[in-house]
């Protein structure tokens, strides 16, 4: 299986496991909302956290489920699983190592809290293949300064853990070999209240219902109405591919 899922006293692990790289297919993302879907259900759940075997959290998703006529399925499936995290009744919490990056750092930002390993690495490079992470344009807004979200979407490079700790994308950088722990740790102090309480006290941390969903609706419409339109985004998933440089034409 490459998403399972498990539950212990209140706390609830999902564990994406797909090696090498953690990579969000449709089927991996199937896979997590069915587990979202199941764990919600559960009445003395907690706190959920989210994590993934090996090396890496996830490099994102699949770069050929991009191209068309896949795409048109797979960026609503992506937008649905990211809203169904972001969503869930419950804190979730992010456990983080290694590359987190694409639809991988898109994911981790629909957790509420991100705890990071000390050398994992974040960043939207979806730019570099002339395409855009319509999650990220529609959560980073909402979670830091303009400038600051047009610099991660719109220059493609990544950034280490301290940094986005430093702007607060993320709670807490450990070492390594204590990220395990450290995301319990913060788990734990909240499996001691009452499930009731936190499902309530997560709406209102929320504020308003639907901006999050009305903006990720933009953003995969935009994406799959207007920028699978252009030639350079055809051009860049498929030089990609084949392992070769793009060759804009900026239209």
């Amino acid at each position: 299986m490459s998403v399972h899922a498990s539950m212990d006293d209140g706390l609830g692990k999902v564990v994406l496991d797909h090696p090498p790289l953690n990579i969000l297919t449709r089927e991996v993302m199937a896979g997590l909302r069915r587990e979202l879907a199941r764990l919600a259900q559960e009445p003395t759940l907690r706190v959920l956290i989210l994590r993934a075997e090996g090396k890496h959290f996830s490099a994102g998703a699949d770069v050929g489920e991009h191209l068309p006529p896949e795409y048109r399925e797979l960026i609503p499936e992506f937008t649905e699983t990211v809203d169904d995290l972001a969503s869930f009744p419950l804190p979730v919490i992010a456990a983080v190592q290694g590359r987190c990056l694409g639809g991988g750092f898109e994911l981790a930002m629909a957790a509420d809290i991100i705890v990071a390993a000390e050398g994992a690495s974040f960043g939207q490079p979806e730019i570099l293949l002339g395409v855009l992470p319509p999650a990220a344009c529609a959560m980073l807004p909402l979670r830091l300064p303009h400038g600051l979200a047009a610099e991660i979407v719109l220059g493609g490079d990544a950034f280490a853990a301290e940094e986005a700790e430093r702007i607060g994308l993320v709670r807490r950088v450990v070492p390594e070999a204590e990220l395990g722990e450290a995301t319990t740790e913060i788990a734990r102090k909240m499996t001691r209240h009452s499930a009731a309480a936190l499902r309530i006290g997560k709406r209102m941390l929320a504020g308003e219902p639907g901006p999050l969903r009305r903006a990720l609706d933009r953003a995969g419409a935009l994406y799959v109405d207007e920028l699978m339109e252009t030639e350079d985004a055809r051009e860049g998933l498929q030089a990609f591919i084949e392992k070769r440089r793009p060759e804009w034409r900026h239209r």
